[in-house]
């Protein structure tokens, strides 16, 4: 897993160009990274889960929920941050990350949670919406999906 998590990250980022000082750890102690990783962690704020999706020893994605909402989590951020790593995406993983990412939220006992995603970014946006997201405006050049989760649905 480490080679595929390293391997992912790291084409994602070199893609966007977004900093990648924070895999340092990884390739440190892998093993210390993920230890770190599996309890709830204060971030951004707030309890927060992190949940991987692999598949055999293949690296998708990862999953955040945060456990509840800042005043700057309800402009931007949500209750729930995804991705899928390049060679996996426009596969449906996103779609079933999002479905499982809810079902822990009503674990939590969250009865509304709120989605966000850059305002140009259609794949998150379809995914929100296929998992029940209704689109409530925008922020900050975000725009901003509740799904509710009382009724039983998604």
């Amino acid at each position: 897993m480490r080679e595929s998590f390293l391997a992912g990250e790291r084409a994602d980022h070199l893609a966007s160009g977004d900093p990648m000082d924070w895999l340092d750890e990884a390739y440190r102690d892998f093993d210390a990274f993920v230890a770190g990783r599996r309890q709830v962690q204060e971030r951004w704020g707030v309890p927060s889960s992190t949940f991987w999706y692999v598949s055999g020893e293949h690296y998708i994605g990862t999953l955040i929920v945060r456990h509840r909402l800042t005043p700057e989590l309800e402009e931007v951020g949500g209750h729930i941050g995804f991705h899928v790593v390049l060679p996996w995406r426009r596969q449906g993983h996103a779609t079933r990350m999002l479905a499982a990412g809810l079902t822990e939220c009503r674990r939590l006992g969250l009865e509304r949670v709120l989605l966000t995603c850059d305002a140009d970014n259609e794949p998150s946006r379809r995914v929100i919406l296929a998992n029940g997201g209704v689109h409530d405006g925008r922020a900050r050049g975000e725009a901003r999906f509740w799904i509710d989760l009382a009724g039983g649905g998604t």
